[in-house]
């Protein structure tokens, strides 16, 4: 089975993401690279905090992000949400068409949804979301070990990420600093599919 490795400044990303719209849904897409049997994910781009649909906005962002992963030698790998109700993991109906066309391009796609009730515990956030075979639909991945635990197939390239990105938010307010589609749209000055103001020197271990 195809095992996932998320960077420390892509878990952070989508921290930051929340962290700026805790009220809203939040989107984006997961940049990476295939290594045999592991995707390393090492970046992400922030898409949109208002949506409802598989809007022309969304893809406009989409073929951007793409463009963008393709500029750096990387792939579309994989997709993120979080919901307006910090209780609400499911993947919406609009995240398994996004999901499921970066698929379409990718087979070993992911999509994580963000556990709202996590957010603040130190413990990863990220709920994996994997497509059933030989359909269209996406489920919670279910293993023997949680995600993002010893023996599971979703990994943390930096263990203590979870409890970084509570401080970053919490003493440095990072995440005012993070910018997505929406907000670019807005501003274009805004630099949303790198958020360069947002990356941080990787932590030890």
């Amino acid at each position: 089975m195809v095992s996932y490795s998320l960077s420390e400044n892509a878990y952070l990303k989508i921290f930051f993401h929340a962290a700026k719209h805790p009220h809203l849904p939040v989107n984006g897409v997961l940049l990476g690279r295939q290594t045999s049997d592991v995707v390393v994910i090492e970046d992400v781009i922030p898409l949109l905090h208002h949506w409802t649909s598989l809007s022309p906005m969304m893809e406009i962002g989409l073929d951007l992000a793409k463009g963008h992963a393709e500029a750096q030698e990387m792939s579309l790998v994989g997709y993120y949400q979080a919901s307006e109700r910090l209780d609400d993991t499911a993947l919406a109906p609009v995240g398994e068409r996004v999901a499921q066309k970066i698929r379409d391009q990718f087979n070993d796609a992911v999509a994580f949804v963000i556990d709202g009730d996590k957010l603040g515990t130190g413990d990863p956030a990220l709920l994996p979301y994997l497509p059933q075979p030989s359909t269209t639909l996406w489920r919670p991945c279910i293993a023997q070990s949680p995600a993002f635990t010893t023996g599971s197939n979703f990994l943390l390239a930096k263990a203590d990420s979870p409890s970084r990105a509570i401080t970053l938010v919490r003493d440095h307010n990072l995440h005012e600093k993070f910018g997505d589609f929406d907000d670019h749209l807005e501003d274009v000055t805004i630099d949303w599919l790198r958020n360069s103001a947002c990356r941080v020197e990787s932590s030890e271990t």
